[in-house]
């Protein structure tokens, strides 16, 4: 993506956002509102480190900047204005922004103390929206103006619907993370390598730090993909004649994130193509689920379709018998498929705004219970696992009997399989624009 475009729906961005503000704020009672961007936390009471800042979403829903201790004044009718303290440390430098246009779209006040900028606040009721570790001192008179939570939930709704400039990111950002996941495709099947050895391999394909990755990429090996978000990278090369890989691995561009599932499959025998089949079922189901969204669809009932359309995939390998209705009735896909279908997508990897339900008991772990609307940016991720504890429950149960084991024990040693897309509802005859899979297919199964 050029960057000189990014800039342009920036400035479009920020304008669109100053004017959905102007209604909150009036609505919820507000005269302005001051956003913090956060401060670095010690790794512990008893270090004198610090964890990588990880600005508040608030923060970078305005401006691409990672600082510390700084402040965005949001005051309807007047330029948005941002506050920077001038540096006192000389041990670290943040790192420099993509681009510097940013600027333009703010006053800017550059201060020693934070009490230096209130008077430039304005009067009325002021807000605060940031964390509380002594921030209220610094931005806020008390903590009543803190965190206002009729004011908190209206600024997450605004986040539901995304923006040109914050859909052209997320686009961005499954562009450079699909270099990363093509890099692990082609390692792992051309050499043996550690699930560290991979891990490293997608940092560098991406150009991109451990801190700056939208969450811990997972990367998982064998048996080690029943571990739904396995961080604890083995140090040991597995080489052998066939072998699995999961990784879910993400980047991020100006603050937005993508988060993307691909699994292969090497090697030959009955074991690696049965898995083979496991995942060809799998990712022709997602791209079937993709093409079954529609506008004012509630999230939840396309979670639905997805438990009947596993139960297919584990009859035609062989894992169940019996009916698509029972394996789904029976509680036996839930075993096999025990998370949410997907999540809302943006500044957050599970981003805010479309969990504002619970959903059924039966479908606790679902992060969507919105009705689907033009704008929305969400993942599809359906998965199948061999999780051990859950199987057993499974086969303590009458469920059980419609289980192949024997199929199970084949497939167990390559631990599931799981396909992720970042789909941009955009209404119309498409309905959704697939932001992973228009970069071309990021290929799963075999090389």
């Amino acid at each position: 993506m050029n960057a000189r475009h990014l800039d342009r729906l920036y400035f479009d961005h920020v304008a669109d956002l100053a004017q959905r503000y102007a209604v909150v704020l009036d609505g919820v009672g507000w005269d302005a509102v001051v956003i913090d961007s956060g401060s670095l936390i010690k790794r512990s009471e008893f270090d004198d480190q610090y964890w990588p800042l990880r600005p508040l979403p608030h923060w970078q829903h305005w401006v691409p900047l990672v600082e510390a201790d700084a402040a965005i004044v949001v005051r309807p009718g007047r330029k948005p204005t941002l506050v920077r303290i001038r540096a006192a440390s000389f041990w670290e430098k943040p790192s420099a922004p993509e681009s510097q246009a940013f600027l333009e779209a703010f006053d800017v006040l550059s201060v020693d103390d934070p009490s230096d900028a209130k008077q430039h606040f304005g009067g009325g009721s002021i807000a605060f929206v940031g964390e509380l570790r002594g921030r209220v001192s610094r931005w806020a008179s008390d903590e009543a103006r803190a965190n206002p939570a009729g004011l908190i939930q209206a600024l997450d709704a605004l986040r539901t619907v995304k923006t040109h400039y914050e859909v052209a990111c997320i686009a961005e950002a499954n562009r450079r993370a699909k270099l990363g996941h093509d890099a692990l495709r082609d390692a792992f099947h051309n050499a043996a390598a550690s699930e560290l050895d991979l891990h490293l391999l997608y940092l560098r394909a991406t150009a991109q730090d451990d801190p700056e990755t939208p969450y811990k990429n997972i990367v998982a090996l064998g048996s080690n993909a029943a571990t739904l978000h396995h961080i604890a990278y083995g140090r040991q090369a597995r080489p052998g004649a066939a072998a699995s890989l999961l990784v879910d691995a993400g980047a991020t561009c100006r603050g937005y994130g993508s988060d993307i599932t691909r699994t292969w499959v090497k090697g030959s025998g009955h074991a690696a193509d049965l898995f083979e089949g496991l995942v060809a079922g799998l990712d022709a189901m997602q791209k079937r689920l993709c093409a079954r969204v529609r506008v004012g669809q509630p999230y939840e009932d396309l979670h639905d379709e997805s438990h009947r359309q596993v139960a297919t995939v584990l009859r035609d390998v062989g894992l169940v018998r019996g009916s698509v209705e029972e394996a789904v009735t029976t509680g036996a896909t839930r075993a096999f498929y025990p998370h949410g279908l997907g999540h809302s997508l943006g500044l957050q990897t599970h981003d805010v705004g479309c969990a504002l339900r619970k959903p059924r008991e039966t479908n606790g772990l679902l992060r969507n219970t919105s009705d689907i609307t033009v704008g929305q940016v969400f993942t599809i991720e359906p998965g199948i696992y061999f999780i051990e504890s859950l199987l057993d429950g499974l086969r303590a149960t009458p469920a059980g009997a419609i289980v192949d084991w024997k199929t199970v024990e084949v497939l167990a040693p390559f631990g599931g399989v799981r396909i992720e897309d970042d789909v941009h509802v955009v209404g119309g005859e498409a309905v959704v624009r697939n932001l992973t899979r228009e970069q071309l297919p990021i290929g799963g199964g075999r090389g």
